[in-house]
């Protein structure tokens, strides 16, 4: 039998069971048929489905078709939010042989889960919901500190398992994290003992889970690392730095590898799927289900699960509401901005974090998809669906950094700038309820209806104060639910992740052109340049070549903006593939482009919505609302007055060049008055 005919038949047999209920499609957890007969299905069937090469994600069609026909038989887990805890629990709860929807209301990763720092700590994170707020490895010391000093021992298992995530996250999707070395000035000797010491007992507690070994840095070998690092700071001159390693990760592209995940592994999976009111039993008043209207068609389906898990983030409260009107709230939201200058303002491969600066908060500058990101603020804030930073904190984050830079720090270089909602999570069952979690809370407060907030992306997945797990512990013992097997998805590598090696690109760049379409319409091949074959392999892992085979049969291989390694072929990819239903979609969470330079964005976008029309189907009407829709999503990252381009070239340049223009033509009058003979045509 051949690879494709065994695919499709163990796909008949173990991942779609069609019903007769008025043609419903049904998903049941993808595991074979033995796994399910010795009641433990292995991590080595999960990774053939979602590894397999020929894998491809269900439609969207047939997902909703399967929360549809929930109610001839119902789902077991039925979970609103698709961040990366909503994820997370779809991919644990489906990967244990449970039944498992997922609907959220935009897109996968709309929300917190894609403004984070993008850091993977390895400490207890004091901002409680995918890390919104570094605190770097001071979080690791400072509870390492306390657990060393204080006899502390709940605090020292908060590092000991932050650190087993942070380093099962990288190894999990390791075409999307990597270790970065993050640098700490110091600016006496006291800092560079005190910093050192701290993080050689952080080296020794980590053991295993240790990324690198940590280092000092004389001030001259620091200054080389980081060629923009200041040597005088606050009237001190630099005396070193310590140098320690933490993980970074692309989050929406984790967030979107989750769903993608879970998909794979039997999960329902439907975005711009809001749930509108709660299904109850009529004797019990259990919850037993969810209204749901497709955002997209406007339709509305009822769809039945044993127990609906809560995990929306900062909107949990308005979801628990739904179920009962009185409930109290329990998120205490805050807002972090960060920004996105040029790549000179950090070297590539090196982070700088100042751990508290004169007024107490963290700096910190981080390399980041070719741009650096900064920041950040910690300030109240209302729970909003499109957060906007405002200019103060924008010029804070300006100040702040530039106490630690040796060039001018000017607003005209930001090209992006976000804001992120942190939901700080109270317990509502807990007697003292003016104390604010710092770690996540799982409560069912309305029988059928499980609470998870709270957190961090560390922590998405599990241990001991984990999250998905937690919440599919919950969920289990509410419902009565019967898994085939505990927790598993600590040796599940998503999607793209399995076979990945840092080599990949080279493949891409040998094997494999850009076909692209001039504005003639003639079409000319192009290589497949490291930066792009560099982009693709990170971005998708070993599915980059199916997004290289766009490129090259379909003509896609142009790229979309200008100093960007984004290609055409991506945009094709991503809505056959990934769920990406609209330009903002593609913008923010399938690209980062949205995050990472507005003006590209912008003038990406009447290509992306022509790709997504000839993909969706969409007419005139359709394009021109989504261009609407993508410009208003832009301006929330203050793209007005970011900086732009104009032909690929950087907007300053072209006003020099406008006031050099008419230092031109004055000097040519000058000229001419003096000598009428010495007209200079045109100008200098």
């Amino acid at each position: 039998m051949s690879a494709s005919a065994s695919r499709l038949r163990r796909l008949a047999s173990a991942a779609v069971a069609v019903t007769a209920c008025g043609g419903a499609v049904l998903l049941t957890p993808s595991v074979s048929s033995n796994d399910r007969a010795s009641g433990h299905p292995t991590v080595e069937s999960l990774r053939q489905i979602i590894n397999d090469p020929s894998a491809v994600v269900p439609s969207r069609t047939l997902q909703e078709s399967a929360l549809i026909g929930s109610k001839s038989g119902p789902l077991d887990i039925l979970v609103v939010g698709g961040g990366a805890t909503g994820c997370g629990v779809a991919l644990d709860a489906a990967t244990r042989g449970l039944r498992v929807g997922l609907v959220e209301r935009e897109d996968f990763s709309c929300g917190t889960s894609s403004r984070s720092t993008k850091l993977i700590h390895g400490g207890k994170d004091k901002s409680s919901y995918v890390n919104v707020y570094v605190y770097a490895y001071m979080n690791g010391v400072r509870y390492l500190e306390k657990a060393v000093f204080g006899l502390d021992y709940g605090q020292l298992k908060l590092v000991f398992h932050a650190l087993e995530e942070r380093k099962q996250v990288i190894e999990n999707a390791p075409h999307l994290c990597h270790a970065l070395p993050c640098m700490t000035p110091c600016f006496d000797w006291f800092e560079v003992v005190y910093y050192w010491m701290g993080l050689k007992m952080y080296d020794l507690v980590a053991g295993r889970r240790l990324l690198h070994f940590s280092r000092y840095y004389s001030a001259q070998e620091s200054v080389e690392l980081f060629p923009t690092l200041a040597r005088k700071g606050k009237g001190r001159s630099l005396r070193g730095t310590v140098v320690y390693y933490d993980g970074q990760m692309n989050d929406s592209r984790l967030n979107v590898g989750l769903a993608c995940t879970a998909a794979l592994a039997g999960a329902a999976v439907l975005n711009h799927a809001e749930v509108v009111s709660f299904l109850k039993d009529e004797g019990t008043q259990r919850i037993i289900g969810a209204r749901i209207c497709d955002n997209l068609s406007g339709q509305e389906f009822d769809a039945y699960a044993k127990v609906v898990v809560n995990a929306a983030g900062p909107f949990c409260d308005s979801v628990r509401k739904m179920a009962n009107k009185d409930a109290l709230p329990m998120i205490c939201p805050s807002s972090g901005v960060h920004i996105v200058l040029p790549d000179y303002y950090s070297p590539d491969g090196m982070g700088l974090i100042v751990p508290k600066t004169k007024d107490g908060r963290v700096v910190f500058m981080l390399p980041w998809l070719g741009r650096t990101i900064a920041g950040t603020t910690d300030s109240s804030t209302s729970i909003t669906p499109l957060p906007e930073p405002n200019e103060n904190e924008i010029q804070f984050i300006l100040d702040a950094i530039c106490d630690y830079l040796n060039i001018k720090v000017r607003r005209t270089d930001v090209l992006s700038a976000w804001s992120g909602i942190r939901p700080l999570a109270v317990d509502p069952n807990a007697k003292n309820t003016e104390s604010i979690s710092r770690d996540h809370v799982v409560s069912e407060e309305y029988p059928g209806l499980v609470t998870i907030t709270g957190g961090k992306w560390t922590t998405y997945r599990r241990t001991s104060f984990s999250m998905a797990e937690d919440a599919v512990n919950a969920a289990i013992k509410s419902g009565k639910l019967s898994p085939s097997n505990e927790c598993i998805t600590s040796n599940l590598r998503l999607i793209g992740g399995d076979g990945w090696e840092p080599s990949l690109f080279t493949v891409l760049a040998q094997q494999y052109v850009r076909m692209k379409k001039s504005d003639g319409g003639k079409v000319v091949p192009g290589v497949m340049d490291t930066a792009a074959a560099k982009h693709l392999s990170h971005a998708y892992g070993t599915l980059a070549e199916r997004v290289a085979t766009i490129a090259q049969n379909e003509n896609l291989g142009k790229r979309l903006a200008h100093g960007y390694p984004y290609l055409e072929a991506e945009v094709a990819y991503c809505a056959r593939n990934e769920y990406c239903e609209s330009a903002v979609d593609f913008i923010a969470r399938r690209s980062r482009l949205a995050f990472l330079d507005t003006d590209a964005a912008s003038h990406a976008l009447p290509r992306i919505i022509e790709i997504l029309a000839t993909e969706h189907n969409w007419d005139k009407s359709r394009q021109k609302e989504e261009m609407q829709k993508a410009k208003e999503f832009l301006e929330t990252f203050k793209s007005s007055k970011n900086a732009h381009f104009h032909d690929g070239k950087h907007q300053r340049i072209h006003l020099l060049l406008q006031s050099a223009d008419q230092a031109g033509l004055i000097l040519s009058s000058l000229l001419y008055i003096v000598n009428k003979d010495c007209w200079i045509p045109g100008h200098l």
